[in-house]
């Protein structure tokens, strides 16, 4: 499927008549329109300088996979850790001077460091070279076997002792990218990196111990490992921090604290959304569709996809713009592609499509491969959407004014545009009316107005409106402090993480059969306190498939997830509590907690399931009283 994404890597989210809310703002080639099996030039020029290298270029997979399974055999691993210091040793003794009536030992003290120097200097050199090399193309790569080739040189680079390189390998290893999943091995280097002081390492060895994944089940440890990675700078080591105090998982709950940990994951993700990153991650729930999986409204199936594709080539306006913004944001599985969205975009726009022509003027606005920054373009563009009456292009205009590009800077031009859109219910236009009253750009600074725009445009998802409301709520300002609601929203602006893609990659191995790279995925999202991650992870363990957790402690684990996931509002995981009290997996049985729990989810969601489980157990006085 050459037109779906089978996921990244990442351990470090109407026409004419109005937009509709749920589009994010986007960025984006220039005048080059699209034409479909077009070959990319980068990746082209990329080859040609690789294939000159002459490095693994010309390999089989099977080959790859044989020379990644040599050098990460576990017993072999030992020596991988150990060339650190060895092969400092050995490169020193290359460069031994031999001088006329002195011996090498004879050599001033400053010598010697300079040969030490020198020889670490190459060494690191050569790793990094290697380090860089393999990231590029793991970044560029569109199949396994340049995925494998990018972790053949990430191998090499660990195997010299680059740190960058190990970490890359072990979560290779531990998530099982490019089907070389191997938890021992992923263990051994994560227990190295730990004692280099690095904290990627301490978060993942957090991770396994709190799941007992190749490591004993050890809570205690966990949050000393999660600690410790947190101190080091591990966002995702904060963000479990934030999401354990808050909901008092093997710590006292503690708001105040889960806010602190909330905030500075917040503050990263707000800055990357102010940047244009950010965007949205779809999460397909496997427990809603265990017999269909290509079949859901997540993830786009290829052959509608193609379907698609066709119509839009009739001319199908709608389908047109709707590609365009699929292809611009890389959404429900499809590749991030500039060309294909301004491809699709300029035919729409030639169509009259105000919607076209406002996303063709954002994408000169930001910039990128196909549509070059440049803000005249961008300028015509919104103006023809805005004289259509387009909130996109009424909102572009604002912020060419409000930022000054291409035209002086008009706090009085950008609020009227921004005004306009916001009535025609453009959250993006309702968030930036709600940053100039907080900020007081071009007026008096309105708490209270600031507020309600940022209310309005948080019902419709836009992320950093959620992101000041958590300030505002945080600190008090314009509303009474709240610290609940601080974390709730601020939970929510952290979920837009990029480590949100595994979703993706977990969805896809789950598809694929591979249960255990899915699982272990899913299950470290899970920990982060993402509810969908929570209940797919027991939905995967209840199955019985993965083998990366002890049998005896999969029903006891898949409870306390379904149990986390109940917590959070999942109506079915309230259901599968009652189902495990009741039959007694992972726990007694206990009819009248199997009970409590069936009647949560009827009094709070009105679960039609839950209903007949009670209605059973009541005509049966299994727990409750019998009713005649």
């Amino acid at each position: 499927m050459m037109g779906l994404v089978r996921g990244a890597d990442a351990w470090e989210e109407q026409e004419d008549a109005g937009p509709s809310p749920c589009i994010a703002e986007l960025g984006g080639p220039k005048g080059v329109a699209y034409r479909p099996g077009a070959p990319d030039i980068e990746a082209e020029r990329h080859n040609k300088k690789w294939k000159e290298r002459n490095v693994t270029s010309q390999v089989s997979v099977k080959e790859i996979k044989q020379f990644l399974s040599d050098i990460l055999e576990p017993r072999k691993l030992v020596k991988v850790i150990n060339k650190r210091e060895n092969r400092l040793e050995k490169m020193k003794s290359h460069h031994k001077l031999r001088m006329k009536g002195f011996q090498y030992k004879d050599l001033s003290k400053r010598h010697k460091n300079y040969l030490k120097e020198q020889a670490k200097k190459m060494f690191t050199d050569e790793g990094d070279q290697l380090f860089k090399m393999g990231m590029k193309i793991l970044q560029q790569s569109k199949s396994q076997k340049q995925k494998a080739e990018a972790y053949i040189l990430l191998a090499k680079a660990a195997d010299m002792g680059h740190l960058k390189a190990m970490e890359k390998v072990a979560d290779a290893l531990l998530f099982g990218n490019s089907g070389m999943q191997n938890v021992p091995a992923a263990i051994q280097l994560y227990k190295s990196l730990a004692k280099e002081g690095s904290y990627k390492a301490q978060n993942a060895l957090g991770f396994l111990s709190s799941y007992g994944i190749g490591m004993e089940y050890n809570q205690a440890k966990a949050l000393i490992y999660y600690t410790f990675g947190s101190a080091g700078g591990s966002i995702m080591s904060q963000m479990i921090l934030g999401y354990r105090y808050f909901s008092g998982i093997n710590v006292l709950q503690d708001c105040e604290v889960a806010l602190r940990y909330y905030k500075k994951v917040a503050d990263y993700i707000a800055d990357n959304l102010e940047k244009g990153g950010g965007i949205p991650v779809e999460k397909v729930r496997l427990a809603e569709r265990p017999e269909n999986l290509s079949s859901n409204s997540e993830i786009l199936d290829w052959e509608i996809y193609q379907y698609y594709r066709f119509l839009a080539e009739r001319g199908d306006v709608q389908i047109q713009v709707s590609l365009g913004q699929l292809h611009l944001m890389g959404r429900k599985g499809l590749a991030q592609d500039y060309y294909k969205a301004l491809y699709y975009f300029l035919k729409a726009a030639k169509a009259g499509s105000a919607n076209a022509m406002a996303f063709i003027g954002k994408m000169y606005l930001d910039g990128n491969d196909a549509a070059p920054q440049n803000n005249a373009t961008a300028f015509k563009y919104f103006s023809m959407a805005a004289r259509k009456g387009n909130a996109i292009g009424l909102h572009g205009l604002g912020l060419l004014y409000f930022y000054g590009k291409g035209v002086p800077v008009n706090y009085t031009e950008a609020l009227k545009y921004f005004r306009k859109a916001a009535e025609k219910g453009w959250p993006n236009a309702q968030f930036q009316l709600g940053f100039m009253y907080y900020s007081g750009f071009g007026l008096w600074k309105d708490y209270k107005l600031a507020f309600k725009y940022f209310y309005l445009a948080s019902q419709s998802g836009q992320p950093l409106a959620i992101y000041y409301l958590a300030e505002m709520y945080a600190t008090g300002t314009g509303v009474l402090r709240s610290c609940r609601a601080a974390v709730e929203l601020y939970k929510g602006v952290c979920e837009l993480g990029h480590w949100a893609e595994k979703f993706l990659t977990a969805y896809f191995a789950y598809k694929d059969g591979d249960i255990d790279a899915s699982l272990v995925q899913y299950a470290l999202l899970a920990e982060m306190g993402y509810e969908v991650a929570q209940s797919n992870s027991a939905f995967i363990l209840e199955s019985k498939k993965a083998k990366v957790i002890e049998k005896a402690k999969v029903y006891p684990m898949a409870l306390l997830l379904w149990n986390r996931a109940a917590i959070q509002g999942n109506a079915f995981a309230r259901v599968k509590i009652g189902d495990y009290y009741y039959y007694g997996y992972g726990t007694k049985k206990d009819y009248q907690a199997a009970a409590t729990h069936y009647s949560i989810a009827v009094d709070k969601h009105q679960s039609a399931q839950a209903m007949f489980n009670l209605a059973y157990m009541h005509e049966h006085g299994l727990g409750i009283a019998k009713l005649c």
